[in-house]
């Protein structure tokens, strides 16, 4: 019999670690010994997402649980100035950080790196879990080859706090490693109106839109001599993160180091 992957989630009553929650309970080769959120109060995690007692009660403190639980794998949808922390705790206790949140620098993801190769563990911080969103930024990048000329355009809540999006930079570096800089435009250009052009990354734009209504979507547009191709993916409903949240797991197990891109482990 193939042993469980023993799984903590903190962000736990967020909107996101719920779905985690849910999936972890209901997948076949997933345990979870631990869910951490300090104001959810210590309620049963189970009941915390509306499937019935599951005999973990909901911890405030991630060192107490992680110390307590001896989890392998810790799934982490919080916010970006808790992520960094949270991460570094996991793997000073030797258990695998899954981050789904943005907002890490290029050096604290190298650094984070160095940490798990000593520790001889994997870690993984990906933007998007999406299956489709991850598709629509390989299609991207290989169309950069053909139509260098591209705009980003994200759209999110109007509560999302980073901006651009993760999924917009993580796109912008794919299509970066492909495409040549090639500053787009009129040379002669100007805004009347400061930031009406968008994020200037490498050459070309990105813009992001954030209003209430709208939950996760993304189109990259190229352009080209007497056509345009638009490349887009839509999120309805955060359960579509958790087919790639549930590889995720069960892959992490598999490698050592800190891997920055679900497109990385899809392979």
């Amino acid at each position: 019999m193939t042993q469980l992957i023993k799984v903590a989630v903190t962000g736990a009553s967020g909107r996101m670690g719920r779905e985690v929650v849910k999936m972890v309970l209901e997948d076949e080769q997933l345990a979870l010994v631990a869910a951490v959120a300090p104001s959810a109060g210590p309620v049963d995690a189970g009941t915390l997402v509306g499937l019935g007692p599951c005999g973990v009660v909901v911890s405030a403190d991630l060192d107490t649980a992680l110390r307590e639980s001896a989890a392998d794998v810790l799934v982490d949808f919080t916010v970006p100035h808790a992520a960094y922390h949270n991460t570094r705790t996991a793997i000073e206790y030797g258990v695998r950080p899954i981050i789904g949140t943005t907002g890490f620098t290029p050096e604290q993801i190298e650094e984070l790196d160095g940490q798990c190769q000593s520790r001889g563990i994997g870690g993984l911080i990906a933007p998007n879990f999406s299956i489709g969103a991850i598709l629509m930024m390989k299609f991207a990048a290989q169309a950069s080859k053909y139509l260098p000329h591209v705009e980003i355009i994200e759209y999110h809540g109007d509560q999302k706090l980073d901006a651009p999006s993760g999924t917009a930079v993580k796109t912008a570096e794919l299509i970066s490693e492909v495409r040549e800089e090639l500053r787009q435009g009129n040379p002669q250009e100007k805004e009347s109106i400061e930031g009406s052009r968008g994020g200037y990354y490498n050459g070309f734009r990105i813009h992001s839109v954030r209003l209430p209504g709208i939950f996760a979507q993304q189109e990259v547009i190229f352009g080209g001599f007497g056509q345009t191709l638009k490349i887009r993916h839509d999120s309805y409903d955060r359960a579509g993160y958790m087919p790639g949240v549930s590889v995720a797991v069960k892959k992490v197990m598999t490698y050592t180091g800190l891997i920055y891109g679900f497109e990385h482990i899809m392979d």
